[in-house]
């Protein structure tokens, strides 16, 4: 049935690579708005800051929640899920949880904690560094190893 709406969608080894874009969007535009609100003392974007956020948690949650599903059936050799997937897989979940804890941080202090400010947004720089580091690890995945789709014969062999 995803074949008929999407037909690209067809090729993949499981419906991950459709969830994935949307927390890095969302959680990076996020981490610039409220760093844009602090500097520019603008409480709108503090607001706009929280629901990109929100919808960066709740996305990074249903790509956490695809990508455990998917793992298991990713054709992959092991030399790429031992150098490469474990570390994805591990990042990622605490890049999730971060920005749940954020979330709701930010939720119960809304727009913005005043309290322990400085924290928030050095936090922020920390899930964004996450994020940076977890996607290079599953892009490498998908790009060196072809891990998103059919369109080369499985396994490749892990390589620097």
């Amino acid at each position: 049935m995803l074949g008929a709406l999407l037909p690209g969608a067809q090729h993949l080894q499981n419906v991950h690579p459709l969830f994935v874009h949307f927390p890095i969007a969302f959680l990076y535009a996020a981490a610039l708005l409220y760093f844009l609100a602090w500097a520019a003392e603008r409480e709108a974007w503090a607001w706009t800051g929280l629901w990109l956020l929100t919808l960066g948690a709740v996305s990074a949650a249903a790509a956490v929640g695809t990508g455990l599903y998917g793992a298991e059936g990713v054709m992959i050799a092991r030399s790429v899920k031992a150098h490469l997937l474990i570390n994805h897989k591990r990042i990622m979940l605490g890049v999730a949880a971060l920005s749940v804890v954020l979330d709701a941080w930010a939720m119960a202090a809304r727009p913005m904690p005043s309290r322990g400010r400085f924290y928030f947004l050095a936090l922020l720089v920390v899930l964004v560094a996450g994020l940076t580091v977890g996607a290079d690890f599953g892009g490498r995945m998908v790009y060196d190893y072809n891990a998103g789709g059919d369109a080369c014969g499985q396994p490749i062999e892990f390589t620097r």
